[in-house]
């Protein structure tokens, strides 16, 4: 009881404190407004304003244009956009119909015997469907050049639509491997899926919209990796398309490799669902009451029950858009967003979740933002390097103080060979605060990583956030954000969500093998702060293989348990480094973008670009690619293949221009 009242009374100081601090900002706000609102009055009034109106009007057009042009406001970025443009065009050829396989390959893959005998039950669910989609999605069936499957057809079609029995009765007459069944009357999406279950006897289940189409070769990539990897739940990438033909794309969706935080944000796998019955023993392939988002519970209970969930890296679906489809509109199916926050939710509770949040984002209605329960008062430990620069640590440690919103939490200055007599006046500042702000002193000669380790060695809390000197607060509970991911079992580091002063991204995850390096680079590096990100990442946390150590929270048992950073990194990639070792060491790493901060970059170390510096990067990324070549090699797991690693903006390259 009384730990409930200090929790209750804890939570009641933290919003009354956030309350404080935004009403100080409408305070302040309002008087800028009202006294620009007078000087504005004033200069409207005046001969020369109204003179200045032609040129007005065209600052105003150019602006229009250069706001168009997004972050690529330049000369050099025109020709960018234009080329990423004409990449996406020969993109989406090669994706399409020119990626089926012609005589000689389907021959190869059709002759193919694997050492396992594998039947796909594929199910599709059957109602009112028009006749060309249900011809389409049943030729495609046939068109398969694996011929381990069976086709279950459950219909559920009113009397008007009896010609649904009549075109699936001409096909079977042809066509042995079609099962078809017609139903009393429609079940539902779940309870006609369900039905066609009951006709499948195939050892793996695939699922399949009757208005959609499968690419030739999909249950060949299928049989090979269940042959190959021994994966027990498969799934693809995939396209929406308009009109009678694939190649017609509108978005092409290339997927991460299994990543639990993505799922629960927003439910990217989706199609081409195949798996392994087995995971089915005890339990409903779909259940009713999340109807509108069954696929996405089945997907989060299978996927928990699976020994190995495996991504196959081609676009192999194509999803139809058309008036009434989900791929068109979520609001042809409104109630799908409240299935799909019921299916969220039930999935943590099932992994021992209580008290969480599920909230739509600004990314789309299904796309979601997960607030965890912060488990106690833990306190965090920030860990700030510093050289000299007294007005980027006055900033820096201004904004933690009076924005904050977690209360638990110590702040350790490591000072490392300062000169000015500013810093250490602002250190004796620093030391008659009312306010839990410690400065220890690192003496040997620059070294990020000793620097930090020297300071969480001189910290006392339970997680270690290190913070780069030149960054500022800007969400009041980016501590809060950041410990609740660090808090999980399963999760060592968690990052922000970082912007340039001008409102460009500069961290939002990191990707091994990005950029002209072959090392590490940061996606979506630039773009403006109201970009959605690649199919919304931008807008919901996810699983990386990195984040950025300018911002970087972790337990301190985990951090001691990989060895701190490695000293040998000096002043690159030893977050990089830090991260994969765990990642090894069996953890998740997660970006929220949930807490936001500025980035004032490289202030204190000056630019890798030239000189010595450029020297030191090479030899440091030297070492990065040589201990971390099998990962490099293999790819980031959270970076599909299909992208170039030339450009942060997840630029999609023509259909296996990365094969082996």
């Amino acid at each position: 009881m009384n730990a409930e009242l200090e929790r209750i009374k804890k939570e009641y100081k933290a919003e009354k404190r956030r309350t404080e601090i935004l009403e100080d900002r409408l305070s302040e706000a309002e008087t800028g407004m009202n006294a620009a609102s007078d000087r504005v009055t004033r200069i409207k009034g005046s001969a020369f304003w109204k003179m200045s109106k032609p040129a007005r009007d065209l600052i105003h057009l150019m602006q229009r244009i250069r706001q168009r042009l997004g972050a690529y406001g330049s000369v050099r970025g025109i020709l960018r956009k234009l080329d990423s443009k004409s990449r996406e065009r020969r993109a989406r050829v090669s994706h399409g119909t020119g990626s089926f396989p012609d005589e000689a390959r389907r021959k190869v893959e059709s002759e193919t015997v694997f050492d396992r005998e594998i039947v796909f039950s594929i199910l599709v669910p059957l109602y009112n469907t028009p006749g060309n989609f249900l011809t389409d999605m049943i030729d495609s069936v046939i068109a398969q050049t694996y011929g381990g499957w069976e086709l279950c057809l459950a219909d559920g079609s009113d009397a008007e639509h009896a010609y649904v029995g009549e075109v699936v009765a001409d096909y079977a007459s042809r066509e042995s491997r079609i099962r078809y069944k017609k139903l009393e009357s429609n079940l539902g999406i779940s309870g006609n899926t369900n039905a066609c279950l009951e006709l499948a006897t195939g050892n793996y289940v695939a699922l399949f919209d009757h208005d959609d189409v499968l690419h030739p070769s999909v249950l060949y990539e299928y049989a090979k990796v269940i042959c190959e990897q021994d994966a027990d739940y498969i799934y693809c990438d995939e396209t929406t398309f308009k009109g009678n033909g694939v190649d017609n794309m509108i978005t092409l969706h290339f997927k991460p490799d299994f990543a639990i935080d993505n799922l629960r944000a927003n439910n990217y796998i989706c199609h081409f669902s195949a798996f392994s019955r087995e995971l089915l023993e005890g339990m409903e392939l779909f259940r009713s009451e999340f109807d509108g988002s069954q696929d996405h519970d089945m997907i989060l209970r299978l996927t928990s029950r699976a020994r190995h969930v495996v991504h196959v890296p081609r676009l192999l679906y194509y999803w139809r858009s058309h008036k009434a489809s989900v791929a068109k509109d979520i609001g042809a199916k409104s109630y799908a967003i409240d299935a799909a926050k019921g299916a969220v939710a039930d999935h943590l509770r099932s992994r021992g979740y209580e008290n969480f949040e599920i909230t739509s984002t600004r990314a789309f209605e299904t796309i979601f933002r997960i607030r965890y329960e912060i488990q106690g008062d833990p306190k965090v430990s920030i860990i700030i390097p510093n050289k000299d620069h007294v007005e980027d640590l006055s900033r820096c440690i201004s904004s933690i103080l009076e924005k904050s919103t977690y209360d638990n939490y110590e702040i350790i200055v490591v000072e490392n060979n300062s000169v000015t007599d500013e810093i250490f006046e602002y250190y004796d500042k620093l030391a008659g605060m009312d306010a839990d702000v410690k400065v220890v002193t690192y003496e040997d000669e620059f070294n990020f990583s000793a620097v930090c380790n020297a300071g969480v060695r001189a910290s006392a809390g339970e997680y270690v956030l290190l913070l780069n000197n030149d960054t500022e607060v800007i969400t009041l509970d980016w501590i809060e954000e950041l410990l609740m991911y660090a808090q999980r079992a399963d999760v060592a580091c968690a990052g922000a969500k970082l912007y340039y002063p001008d409102m460009t991204i500069q961290h939002a995850g990191v990707v091994i093998g990005l950029g002209a390096h072959g090392t590490a680079g940061h996606t979506h590096y630039r773009m403006p702060v109201t970009n959605l990100g690649y199919m919304g990442r931008l807008c919901y946390a996810q699983d990386v293989t990195a984040v950025t150590g300018a911002c970087l929270m972790v337990s301190r048992e985990i951090y001691d348990q990989v060895g701190g950073l490695d000293e040998s990194f000096r002043v690159s990639l030893n977050d990089v480094d830090f991260c994969l070792k765990c990642r090894h060491a069996g953890y998740l790493n997660v970006f929220t973008p949930f807490a936001e901060l500025y980035h004032y970059e490289s202030v204190s170390r000056g630019s890798d670009a030239e000189g010595e510096s450029a020297m030191r990067y090479e030899e440091e990324s030297a070492r990065f690619r040589e201990r971390w070549k099998e990962d490099l090699d293999r790819g980031d797991p959270y970076y599909n293949p299909n992208f170039s690693l030339d450009r942060s903006d997840y630029c999609i390259l023509p259909a296996g221009s990365r094969d082996e």
